[in-house]
């Protein structure tokens, strides 16, 4: 597969199993109120109260694990907007701009509030994850305190778990059964099809644990968000999801607080980068977002004088790849950590191109969330990923991008190329970036989830 053009790319095809609930649609006068195997609507009065959702997941305010910070703002937004009752079973942040006390294995549940929502904080361990011995002990540390949790959190109508970690779905179905609440799953990675990525997974009993996790998480959801087409169709192929429950609703990015700015910014200059065709890989530095290609694509753009590949963020593969930098004497690479959110607008207004990339088997088990930030940023994006991943999808949709071969150094090295020779051409497809990005704008996916909620209790 050589470099794909996006607007030569035909358009893509739309799954017919699921829906999508950010978007205006008809509505359905046919569509049955209850489907067999199907949990029906709760027959309640009419509720002259606020609704009360709880969410269960590790990563939260103040974290910077992208997973994290769209569920903060969800919550508060849930809140400021709809006046939402919102409780957050949380962990401890493994890396964030603001610390917060630190907590101990012997009290391992504290209560805070931040901008209305009630967080419940669970304790657990803080390992490095790029090992399985880490991870599990990370996951199982704060499933134990979030059982613990799941004493405080009252009587909600709703219970919503992610998948940070996979096991914690365990106890948000428990607390749905024990409470008398609506159980739904908000699918950020599909398991264990993520965890193979470890680069010691090879515990198949795990594995297979994982995948009845997954399977019976589903099984007894009474709704099911996917973040788009492809990981709609992971969840039913691998996971026997039924369709009839499953919403798509789109990660998103602030466009209000994102925009398309000058290049000649405070960011930019501080590291001498104004001047600079900047390719930037911007979020998690980890196993699955393939960076080590970015490497090897470096290697052969040392002819262009003016190139530097940014790689902005932290992650289990950060540190290798600094070294391995170093060691390769590679100085048209960069490294930067993450930025707080007061700067994220100079940090991607100082790319020229961003790069979003997958190792290969992830389309659908995973969506990468930075795709959104760059769409409203207004930036071109190369999509270093399978042609039925999102992040493709838009790219061709939408006439946005360039779509590589994931994995295939000389094809983006070639769009790198392509990209930093013709300005006009990478000023339209930034042009469509920012047009694209409107669709997938922050108030639009939470006035969705507001839907779905409401849709799951009434």
């Amino acid at each position: 597969m050589g470099v794909v053009d996006a607007s030569l790319q035909d358009e893509r095809s739309h799954l017919e199993t699921g829906q999508h609930v950010g978007q205006q649609q008809p509505s359905d006068p046919e569509r049955p109120k209850a489907l067999d195997g199907v949990r029906p609507p709760m027959i309640t009065a009419k509720r002259h109260r606020p609704l009360r959702v709880v969410f269960y997941n590790r990563s939260y305010y103040p974290d910077f694990g992208a997973t994290g910070q769209l569920l903060t703002e969800l919550c508060e937004d849930l809140v400021a907007r709809f006046g939402y009752d919102v409780t957050v079973v949380a962990g401890m942040p493994t890396s964030a701009e603001t610390t917060i006390a630190p907590m101990s294995w012997y009290a391992p549940v504290r209560r805070e509030q931040r901008n209305g929502v009630k967080i419940l904080r669970a304790w657990g361990t803080l390992k490095p994850n790029r090992k399985f011995t880490g991870r599990l002990s990370n996951y199982l540390s704060y499933f134990s305190s979030a059982t613990l949790a799941s004493l405080r959190i009252g009587r909600p109508d709703v219970i919503v778990s992610l998948t940070d970690p996979p096991v914690v779905s365990l106890t948000a179905i428990a607390a749905a059964k024990v409470t008398g609440a609506r159980f739904v799953f908000l699918c950020q990675d599909i398991f264990p099809e993520v965890a193979r990525l470890l680069e010691d997974f090879q515990n198949k009993h795990v594995e297979a644990v994982l995948a009845t996790i997954g399977r019976f998480t589903v099984q007894q959801a009474d709704r099911i968000i996917a973040l788009g087409e492809t990981m709609t169709r992971r969840l039913v192929e691998t996971k026997h999801a039924d369709p009839r429950k499953i919403r798509v609703i789109h990660n998103w990015a602030d466009t209000a607080a994102i925009q398309p700015a000058s290049k000649n910014n405070a960011f930019a200059r501080e590291h001498g980068l104004v001047d600079k065709f900047v390719v930037m890989h911007s979020g998690n530095v980890g196993m699955s977002q393939n960076v080590d290609v970015l490497l090897d694509v470096a290697e052969q753009l040392t002819d262009l004088p003016d190139v530097v590949v940014a790689i902005v963020g932290e992650g289990a593969r950060k540190a290798f790849l600094q070294e391995e930098a170093a060691r390769r004497q590679l100085s048209n690479v960069r490294f930067f950590p993450y930025q707080p959110k007061a700067r994220l607008g100079e940090s991607f207004a100082t790319a020229d191109v961003f790069v979003v990339s997958l190792k290969r088997g992830l389309a659908g088990f995973i969506v990468p969330s930075k795709v959104y930030g760059v769409l409203v940023a207004g930036r071109p994006f190369i999509a270093a990923i399978e042609a039925d991943s999102e992040a493709a999808q838009i790219a061709r949709e939408h006439h946005c991008g360039l779509v590589v071969e994931s994995g295939n150094r000389q094809e983006m090295t070639q769009a790198i190329r392509t990209l930093h020779d013709q300005p006009d051409y990478r000023a339209r497809l930034g042009a469509n970036a920012r047009a694209a990005g409107l669709l997938y704008d922050r108030p639009r996916a939470v006035e969705a989830y507001r839907n779905l909620l409401e849709e799951t209790v009434s």
